[in-house]
């Protein structure tokens, strides 16, 4: 399953295109455009390679992509939905009681949310965002539907502290147990998701033991993994697609930012044509899924 994702809001338009605050009703049109603009690509991908369209697919929000959305369904790929608020510390429904309404309107192949988690942190908020996430998992699968579910873990101080302020050794030494423990913790509270999309596993390890405990437990045999870009360099990235693609139960991956920032920038300065731009965005997106299943 190879997704190309652009469903930011907040980070897009602070991102792509250095807004400070909340865009202009100018910029929105021009945000409109370049998710556009980024799918276009994705088309451009498969006009290029002969790639199964159960493979392929995009995950793109409403705010910005709902055209996008209904034209990547009509072309029968994958369409992949945030439910969250953006930009939330803790995990609360985008447009409030009315999210089921949002979701049935548009009918994705998964409905995503994206949480930040981390086992040793704010318990009151763990515990407030996964009940939150119990009553969207269990009404998801009361109506037929799957939830792809993006499991971010941000650093405490303390943990921090115990690697000297190094965010990188965080993340090769603390994250791959918390990731596992934050699963585990969220099952319990009876979240269930189809797809875990998960931070870069650097070590084989590390991958399957994320694996093991996601597809631990009834009903799980068939839970799936991806993983996620968080607009890294290249060669990390690859690192953890190879990583993934050896490891059974991962399934593929959730890469945006590594493919489409660069040349949707250069589109928007006027220094690469829509044409261009969509041919770059293609063809990062293939060595993607090259690198991937070379793995």
């Amino acid at each position: 399953m190879f997704l190309l994702a652009f469903d930011h809001r907040g980070v897009f338009a602070r991102t792509v295109f250095d807004t400070d605050g909340d865009p202009t009703p100018e910029q929105e049109v021009l945000m409109a455009d370049a998710k556009h603009l980024i799918f276009e690509g994705g088309r451009r991908a498969l006009e290029l390679r002969d790639l199964p369209a159960g493979q392929v697919g995009v995950l793109v929000d409403e705010l910005y992509g709902a055209q996008v959305a209904r034209d990547a369904k009509a072309d029968g790929l994958l369409v992949v939905m945030p439910v969250e608020a953006p930009d939330r510390e803790l995990f609360d429904f985008a447009y409030g009681d009315e999210w089921r309404a949002h979701v049935e309107a548009f009918d994705p192949t998964f409905a995503k949310v994206l949480v930040r988690y981390n086992a040793d942190g704010d318990a009151a908020g763990n515990a407030e965002q996964s009940a939150r996430l119990a009553e969207l998992s269990g009404w998801l699968r009361e109506t037929g539907r799957k939830l792809l579910f993006e499991l971010i873990v941000v650093p405490t101080e303390a943990q921090l502290a115990t690697v000297e302020g190094d965010r990188l050794r965080f993340e090769l030494e603390l994250r791959p147990a918390l990731i596992v423990r934050a699963i585990e913790e969220l099952q319990v509270t009876g979240v269930e998701p189809d797809v875990w999309k998960l931070e870069g596993l650097d070590a084989p390890q590390d991958a399957a033991a994320a694996a093991r405990v996601a597809r631990t437990g009834p009903g799980r045999a068939d839970v799936a993994l991806t993983i996620l870009g968080a607009g890294a360099p290249d060669d990390r990235v690859d690192h953890w697609l190879r990583i993934a693609a050896s490891t059974e139960g991962f399934a593929g991956f959730a890469i945006g930012r590594s493919i489409w920032r660069g040349p949707v920038r250069a589109h928007l300065a006027g220094t690469l044509s829509r044409e261009d731009a969509a041919q770059q965005i293609a063809t990062s997106y293939l060595r993607f899924v090259d690198v991937f299943r070379a793995g």
